[in-house]
């Protein structure tokens, strides 16, 4: 599988990421029941099929992905690249709050390093920005963990560019984290350009808009405590009208013999900025197929014809 640099003299990581988000089990933004055996095979046919690296976070589940990707990993640590995030915190409710503060992130990096079973994480990123936090302070926090050797590199996730400009005036930001698919552009104009000038990677989150781009979404099969009902990209009549995409594209990834999934994070792969998609799965066989968009190069043909069909899904928005 392809690899690209990920930002200004960062490491090189595959063009698809494991995304742990749904292994969290569930919590108040998780994805239903889940089967950890079942998880730690689908992290084991990734890393086995040429992924190297995983994205978690202390908030999926509260824990639970980051015990389960220790499983995982148990003896090949050094052979996997891990990105973890700080800044969601319970509120001893159940409740994920923003909690960005020096004191906060600190202890967060110290209980996702004992949950990881590592003496270092690789990438640590604050999950979402705190307005009641100043971000310099919160910035300041991350260079002090890289400087003590806790983590290698730092980054952010779902930050804007002030936000971004202000971090970039205290240290270099390794990576942002943003939403981007084909439903979800909001980052492409502004962000993404900003990100390739100041030579920020980019790992993207949702490429296939939380499996509602991969050609098989079947809203039956949503568990009634699964986060996606309460987005408005699963409701009508955005449902349909992303479903009649889904329909369109459906030939164009057929004559390379890829699913639609493939040809959506293929399509979030095309941007130059981009270093890395992060695709997630519960099941072995999600993983196989995901593998799939290793090698899937969009022609620009490709691009002029699906690009068109966006333009057609705009207007219907």
């Amino acid at each position: 599988m392809q690899k690209r640099q990920l930002g200004k003299n960062g490491p090189n990581l595959t063009v698809i990421g494991f995304g742990a988000w749904a292994i969290g089990g569930p919590w108040q933004w998780g994805w239903g029941q889940v089967d950890d055996s079942e998880s730690v095979k689908a992290i084991h046919a990734a890393l086995d099929n040429g992924i190297n690296w995983i994205d978690t976070a202390a908030v999926y589940g509260f824990g639970h992905s980051e015990k389960v990707v220790a499983k995982a990993v148990k003896g090949i640590r050094d052979k996997v690249f891990i990105a973890t995030k700080c800044g969601l915190v319970n509120d001893g409710k159940g409740n994920a709050i923003n909690n960005n503060s020096p004191d906060s992130i600190r202890n967060e990096v110290e209980e996702s390093l004992k949950r990881l079973e590592t003496d270092i994480i690789d990438l640590y990123q604050i999950h979402w920005p705190d307005p009641n936090v100043p971000v310099e302070d919160s910035w300041a926090a991350m260079v002090q963990l890289q400087k003590e050797g806790k983590v290698r590199f730092i980054g952010v996730s779902n930050f804007d560019i002030p936000l971004l400009d202000k971090c970039m005036s205290i240290s270099q930001v390794q990576s942002l984290q943003p939403p981007f698919s084909m439903l979800n552009r909001n980052v492409e104009n502004e962000i993404l350009p900003y990100c390739l000038k100041n030579e920020i990677g980019v790992v993207a989150y949702s490429p296939m808009q939380a499996g509602l781009l991969s050609g098989k979404f079947d809203m039956n099969r949503v568990a009634a405590d699964d986060w996606r009902r309460k987005s408005p990209f699963f409701r009508e009549p955005n449902l349909s009208q992303s479903l009649q995409l889904v329909e369109k594209l459906r030939p164009i990834a057929a004559r390379s013999n890829k699913s639609v999934g493939n040809l959506a994070v293929a399509w979030v792969l095309k941007n130059p900025a981009l270093t890395s998609a992060i695709v997630g799965a519960r099941t072995e066989g999600q993983v196989i197929e995901n593998i799939n968009t290793g090698d899937y190069f969009l022609s620009e043909n490709e691009m002029e014809e699906i690009n068109k069909y966006l333009e057609e899904f705009q207007l219907l928005s």
